[in-house]
């Protein structure tokens, strides 16, 4: 089994915010597998778990081969992430390298997504709050970028609003590309994950060349 964590807050008025790209991931890839059908399907057919709500079941991977995956959105905000994620991880008995959270990053720019098979949480109370409950900081994570706030607002207001249209135009094939890569994380692991997604669209670069 491998488990992939979206980061978020849970609630009505926390939906559609840059701090609930992770909850966003986790609904397309329920859709990827075939789970799930429509907007807000994930959310409808979950069951409660771990403090989360869950899915699991089959990921049809290239090649033919198939892995059972369990998605998990965090119910418990985000500053107590990592009390939902220890508890799946123990039940499962998991290791962090089975463990792929995915999350907001102010410190890139909206469309380019970061790969990284451990590291600082950079400031994150998600990752810092899965660091302390795992007594680890080595397992993978995807940071998808939502750019850095304006001058004069504050980070907290910043990542509990909701993407410009400008923004989201550059993150919703940013966030195609991120289901890619965790199916890439599952079919060959981080390792191949970051040599294909961690270089910059080419279409982005192009753009900022010009």
């Amino acid at each position: 089994m491998k488990l992939i964590v979206g980061l978020g807050n849970p609630g009505r008025e926390y939906a559609g915010t840059r701090h609930n790209v992770g909850y966003d991931l986790v609904d397309l890839l329920a859709n990827r597998f075939r789970w799930t059908a429509g907007a807000g399907g994930f959310d409808q057919q979950a069951r409660t778990k771990f403090e989360a709500l869950t899915m699991d079941g089959p990921a049809s991977l290239p090649g033919g081969r198939s892995e059972k995956v369990l998605l998990l959105k965090p119910t418990t905000f985000m500053n107590l992430s990592g009390r939902s994620v220890q508890q799946a991880m123990a039940f499962y008995q998991l290791q962090p390298v089975d463990l792929l959270v995915a999350l907001d990053d102010m410190a890139l720019p909206t469309g380019k997504l970061r790969l990284r098979s451990g590291g600082s949480h950079g400031g994150h109370n998600g990752l810092r709050d899965i660091e302390r409950a795992l007594a680890t900081s080595q397992y993978p994570r995807l940071r998808l970028g939502i750019d850095a706030p304006p001058p004069r607002i504050p980070a907290r207001d910043y990542v509990l609003g909701a993407l410009t249209p400008d923004q989201r135009s550059a993150f919703e094939p940013a966030l195609q590309r991120a289901a890619d890569a965790a199916v890439v994380w599952l079919a060959s692991g981080i390792n191949a994950a970051m040599n294909k997604f961690n270089a910059e669209p080419e279409e982005t670069s192009s753009r900022r060349n010009d």
